[in-house]
């Protein structure tokens, strides 16, 4: 079963005032309606233009419909620069019952930033957004719409996954051949070991019910780049159903995906997360408690 720990430093959050609180627990009733988890590391110039766009919407939507309530946690991930700092201004801005920034002592990849963020959240929906901001904010919307179309959802589980297939013609015209042959390669050994019926699994925006995410997460072990795979693996396991939706997504420069040797590692995972599974030295089961 996956490693739970949690260090005693990141079981805290500063409040805007400067002073530690206590993080919340995703099994903890849900008192927001969204919960926006940004795993972030070493973004210090990149993470500002996707919070100023995140939060501009988020505010804007509550004016609109003053019964939203929404919350920004922004994970960061052992970085070396002023990431926690620059986020933490949004905090004092915002107050810290809308944003809130959590410091993981050490780097533990973007899975685990993200779970992280999902077990401290308090939304009733939780929504994985990337810190570069490759994707557009307000599509938000496009995977509420994919989400509500699931319904019933049973024991009130279901992803919407946003996705990056539809650019697929484009983003290979603009590829060199050896990073084009490294994608199908990738996309084969997904559909072919893990996840059936998803194009595009690696879109770091993602919108899950509280409950997909606590039953997700609490058996997630990969926590590098091919998290999103053992993630999609667990909720097909589950029978969670999950929707594809198109979003409108712009390469950012400054990616920390290295082609090469970021693929390799992820195709190493993937075998790691069919063998484990099939062996039996990984196991899911219906519940998981959470540290």
């Amino acid at each position: 079963m996956p490693h739970l720990h949690r260090q005693e430093d990141e079981k805290f959050f500063l409040n805007a005032r400067g002073q530690r609180e206590a993080l919340p627990s995703i099994r903890d009733s849900p008192t927001k309606q969204l919960s926006v988890v940004v795993p972030s590391y070493n973004e210090e110039k990149r993470l500002p233009v996707m919070m100023d766009e995140a939060l501009g919407y988020l505010e804007e939507r509550q004016k609109q419909d003053p019964a939203f309530t929404y919350e920004v946690i922004v994970v960061d991930d052992g970085s070396k620069d002023e990431t926690s700092k620059v986020a933490f201004k949004y905090c004092q801005k915002y107050g810290s019952d809308k944003v809130r920034v959590i410091t993981l002592v050490k780097n533990r990849g973007k899975g685990g930033a993200i779970r992280m963020g999902v077990f401290s959240s308090r939304g009733k929906k939780i929504l994985m957004a990337d810190a570069d901001g490759a994707t557009k904010f307000p599509d938000i919307e496009k995977l509420e719409k994919g989400l509500n179309d699931l319904q019933p959802w049973p024991d009130q589980m279901a992803i919407a996954c946003g996705s990056r297939a539809h650019l697929e013609k484009e983003s290979v015209a603009q590829r060199s051949y050896f990073r084009t042959l490294l994608m199908y390669g990738f996309h084969f050994l997904v559909w072919f070991l893990c996840v059936k019926g998803i194009r595009d699994t690696q879109c770091g925006f993602k919108l899950l019910t509280r409950e997909a995410a606590s039953r997700t997460f609490s058996s997630l072990h990969i926590e590098r780049w091919a998290f999103d795979v053992e993630l999609l693996y667990i909720a097909q396991f589950f029978k969670i159903p999950i929707a594809e939706i198109a979003v409108n997504w712009t390469e950012i420069e400054g990616s920390k995906l290295v082609p090469f040797w970021s693929w390799l590692q992820m195709g190493k995972d993937l075998l790691f997360i069919r063998l484990r599974y099939l062996t039996g030295a990984w196991r899911l089961e219906q519940t998981r408690k959470v540290n």
